[in-house]
């Protein structure tokens, strides 16, 4: 397994916005099939229904036009990966503008490519070091745009979740850049080098106090594919639940990271 990240993890901002599209469209192909029943379906985002899961789609591209409006902050002084830590925060002014946007577009469909038409004017009008002012610090456009991936990974598996026998897919890409931002936001969350997470085949971090290991077999390691991390990650499934279902692994004294979970919530 490749070492601990010394320094912060880089994205390539070509693959990120392909990816970031790639997404909405399996999303937008998605809704455009969805019945008046299927939209009033509830979700395990506590009271939104379907139409509401699917009005905040829009709003994944609505963030960045709006910090695109606000003044350009003088330095950077923000960190990607401590973004999924300060979403929380916004939770219920999120939670609003959902239902306000669920309300005022009857045409969800039409809303959702009103919304791609406007990000990737935005995208061509400003370049990637363009900073924004975010929760976690003034961070550039490129850097931004790799949240996207988690929004619409996390709110796909959401939307296949609430539709019986509805299967948008995940773009590749779009689930390796989430998987990575969320194994790097608990290495900031519980800083350390006791314990090695792996997520194959995207992401490999060392977080936890405690004694660190340089060689050989890490003494404490987590293991896990993509989807479950996501899920863990961001409080659709519970530590406890996962290694009941064996969908996580974990050995050594300091690999319970049920107090550490989730990092997004």
């Amino acid at each position: 397994m490749p070492p601990a990240r010394k320094r912060p993890r880089s994205y390539d901002p070509a693959r990120t916005r392909a990816a970031v599209f790639a997404q909405y469209g399996h999303v937008r192909a998605a809704v455009a099939t969805l019945t008046p029943e299927q939209l009033a379906l509830p979700t395990r985002l506590g009271d939104w229904t379907v139409r509401e899961l699917v009005a905040h789609f829009g709003m994944v591209f609505a963030a960045p036009h709006r910090l695109l409006g606000m003044p350009e902050p003088p330095r950077p002084d923000g960190h990607l990966a401590a973004w999924p830590l300060a979403i929380a925060a916004a939770a219920p002014a999120i939670a609003d503008t959902a239902r306000e946007r669920a309300a005022q577009h009857p045409d969800l469909d039409a809303h959702l490519a009103e919304m791609e038409r406007q990000f990737a004017a935005d995208l061509d009008a400003h370049p990637g070091t363009r900073l924004l002012d975010t929760g976690s610090g003034a961070l550039p456009l490129a850097d931004y745009l790799v949240t996207r991936t988690v929004e619409l990974v996390v709110h796909t598996d959401d939307l296949n979740d609430a539709v019986p026998g509805l299967d948008v897919p995940l773009d590749r890409q779009a689930l390796a850049a989430a998987t990575r931002l969320l194994a790097d936001a608990l290495a900031v969350k519980a800083p350390g080098g006791s314990t090695e997470v792996r997520v194959p085949p995207y992401a490999v971090v060392q977080c936890v106090e405690g004694p660190r290991h340089t060689r050989g077999t890490p003494p404490n390691v987590v293991e896990t594919d993509p989807l479950t991390w996501v899920r863990l990650a961001t409080g659709r499934l519970a530590w406890r639940d996962a290694l009941a279902a064996a969908a996580v692994s974990a050995s050594g004294e300091r690999a319970d990271l049920a107090g550490l979970l989730p990092v997004m919530a």
